[in-house]
């Protein structure tokens, strides 16, 4: 379908979508929109509807947008989100659970919102139960971004695995996604940070019929360029979103900024 609009730019990389606004707030506007829009045509069903949600800079314009729509069926929603790092108090300003509850939980009401306990004594069984419940759950949407090493999740370059064979794991965070999180002004330094974290795992994502990312700053415009051009490797975990069948990257013109062919052989209007 064609689409027109002055103020924001369509083209596709291979089967990957891609909306580019003029601000951060038109892109994470944008994103919230479109998950709300899948949110009411799937309430009809009746049934509960899984969301996996991530955090970071790049949800804030998004999840701000989401919770102010009126009328959306929380009240069958199953929420969920992405991974948090091992070890970290609840208190902490880059606590991923403080983070959603903050900026989602207390704002809407959700049927269920299911925690990943960073601070339980036995992460392998932690990861073993929020498997389990995502599972059942069978998620229909996920928002999510990019890290600047093209991490989805902390499926960073050296963890991730697009067969893998678990859906949640503890994985090592690599220095590059380390510097990140102090760079968005998590984190004091990188020292703070921990070194290990639990994920869902990129099957798990890539099970998700519907996905939906922000991805916004001049910081993500290189790995938006490498998400769109390099090989499809874990060497850059996000070039895989461009073989998902419906994936829509929503971003600002910053992040867009060293796309250079959009109209190329693997690109196109939509």
């Amino acid at each position: 379908m064609q689409k027109t609009d002055p103020e924001v730019e369509y083209f596709q990389v291979e089967k990957l979508r891609v909306e580019v606004y003029a601000s951060r707030e038109a892109a994470g506007a944008a994103a919230g929109k479109a998950s709300a829009e899948v949110l009411k045509k799937s309430a009809a069903s009746g049934k509960n509807l899984g969301v996996i949600f991530a955090t970071g800079a790049s949800q804030i314009e998004a999840l701000k947008e989401l919770t102010a729509i009126p009328g959306l069926p929380w009240s069958q929603v199953d929420g969920f989100h992405m991974d948090d790092y091992i070890g970290l108090p609840l208190d902490h300003p880059a606590s991923f659970r403080g983070y959603l509850e903050e900026k989602l939980v207390r704002k809407v009401p959700m049927h269920s919102f299911a925690h990943i306990d960073g601070l339980a004594p036995n992460p392998e069984q932690t990861c073993r139960d929020y498997a389990e419940r995502l599972r059942r759950a069978n998620p229909l949407l996920c928002l999510l971004g990019i890290g600047e090493n093209g991490h989805l999740a902390f499926n960073d370059p050296g963890e991730a695995d697009f067969n893998d064979p678990l859906d949640v794991k503890i994985v090592h965070l690599d220095e590059p996604c380390r510097r990140q999180q102090a760079a968005e002004g998590w984190f004091k330094n990188v020292d703070e940070i921990p070194k290990s974290a639990i994920t869902v795992t990129m099957p798990a994502l890539f099970r998700v019929p519907k996905l939906v990312l922000s991805v916004v700053g001049a910081r993500k415009a290189n790995i938006v360029r490498r998400t769109f051009d390099d090989p499809i490797t874990t060497a850059c975990p996000s070039t895989i979103l461009r073989t998902h069948p419906d994936a829509t990257i929503f971003m600002d013109r910053e992040a867009a900024a060293q796309v250079q062919n959009r109209f190329s052989a693997h690109s196109g209007k939509i």
